[in-house]
């Protein structure tokens, strides 16, 4: 799994396919060559401090550090978002569960 780092790619992501969940929003999107799993994480100053922003980066790294492998597939590029108080503070397996369902939701 690789991490993105390059804007480009998050600005493609975000005009791809979107689902939304309780914890956070997830965009998606195929890419053309058939590489591995790409992820990258995205929490704006709407979530509040940078301990919070921090705090909630975390959270979506280890969601998807458990998930992924499983549920993503190969050549897909996945941005996690998250949303003002609920990120930080949803219950971890709550989360696990809101990324297997809009995974699954995506790749219908």
């Amino acid at each position: 799994m690789q991490v993105l780092t390059k804007r480009a790619d998050f600005l493609r992501a975000a005009q791809a396919r979107r689902q939304g969940a309780q914890g956070f929003l997830l965009q998606a999107r195929a890419r053309d060559d058939a590489g591995g799993i790409r992820v990258g994480f995205t929490c704006s100053k709407k979530l509040g401090n940078a301990v919070a922003r921090n705090r909630a980066k975390r959270r979506l790294r280890e969601i998807a550090r458990a998930v992924l492998p499983e549920a993503g597939r190969a050549g897909w590029d996945y941005v996690l978002v998250g949303r003002p108080n609920t990120t930080a503070t949803r219950d971890f397996a709550a989360l696990l569960n809101d990324l297997r369902l809009a995974l699954r939701q995506i790749h219908k």
